[in-house]
């Protein structure tokens, strides 16, 4: 494996590659663009790379499908990192066109309910086609394809365009959330403001079949900051869900719950446990009584000890 390589969803421009810039080994690393989430995740698997950035989730627009679907199929892989980066788009057009010259436009297709009231204020008769990627969209306007691209703005230079307006966003502070995925291994040692995320699969279908997998964290005390529901493939009514959990899954409360998963579930896929991004040890919520470590060890210790008659 290329210990120095890492892929991302490219081409050159792209937000991706604008937050894996913002790791301090980015500067060490060999920067691959690939040509899609599957081709960069598919790199790691294959020794290619040590590890790739792609999106995964957006405050607006939701996960990112297709790398929700890469992750949970496929040989295993496992989340090291997460970044989260602010989102502002620039609509993005060759030298010399004018608002009023547009009538087609490019993005990626996470991009577009993100910019959806702009363009039905300022650009309403525009057609709208998806791009790979912004920056591919970039691209394809360079080309002469079509008339502008929301992108970032810094992908501007890179395709000889010009910024026509800047700082487009529907929502104020929408962000985009990126993942470091590579090969499984140990998870880091926890930090107190972790993050772990599994994908899990219902046994068969029945009434409160998914209330009885949401119960193995809330009895524990684990909180959950995401969870969506995918299709498996294997027809309508067959889904999946990808999980993201507070905690680490060294945390008594987070183990006890993905082994409660592991026998009621009939796939538990370990996607892995790392820092979450921007969160601070004193920023980390208190655990509910009942749910530390020490609690879960005394609890232990207590049914030993009846056992044993000690009570």
């Amino acid at each position: 494996m290329s210990a120095t390589r890492y892929t991302y969803l490219g081409p050159e421009g792209t937000f991706t590659e604008a937050a894996l810039r913002t790791l301090p080994e980015a500067a060490t690393r060999e920067l691959v663009p690939m040509v899609s989430v599957p081709a960069a995740l598919d790199a790691v698997r294959g020794s290619e790379a040590a590890g790739a950035l792609v999106p995964i989730e957006n405050s607006v627009e939701g996960g990112v499908t297709a790398t929700l679907d890469e992750l949970a199929k496929g040989e295993p892989l496992m989340i090291y990192r997460e970044v989260v980066l602010p989102i502002a788009f620039a609509l993005l057009v060759r030298p010399g066109t004018a608002l009023k010259d547009i009538k087609t436009v490019t993005g990626h297709p996470v991009a577009q309910p993100q910019v959806r009231n702009w363009l039905g204020t300022n650009l309403p008769n525009t057609v709208w086609e998806s791009a790979a990627s912004n920056a591919d969209g970039a691209r394809l306007v360079q080309e002469g394809r079509y008339d502008a691209a929301f992108a970032g703005e810094f992908a501007a230079a890179t395709y000889g365009l010009e910024p026509l307006v800047t700082e487009i966003h529907d929502a104020a502070n929408a962000e985009t959330r990126f993942v470091l995925v590579g090969r499984p291994a140990r998870p880091a040692a926890p930090t107190g403001a972790d993050k772990t995320s599994v994908v899990i699969w219902l046994g068969d279908d029945h009434p409160g079949a998914l209330l009885e997998l949401l119960q193995e964290f809330a009895v524990r005390g684990v909180n959950l900051m995401r969870i969506e529901s995918r299709p498996t493939g294997q027809g309508i009514g067959n889904y999946c869900f990808s999980v993201d959990a507070e905690g680490h899954i060294t945390d008594r409360r987070v183990g006890e719950a993905l082994m409660g998963l592991k026998r009621i579930s009939p796939q538990v896929r370990f996607l892995g446990s790392y820092p979450r991004a921007g969160v601070a040890l004193k920023d980390v919520r208190p655990l509910r009584p009942g749910t530390s470590d020490g609690d879960f060890s005394a609890a232990s210790d207590w049914l030993a000890r009846c056992q044993d008659g000690r009570f």
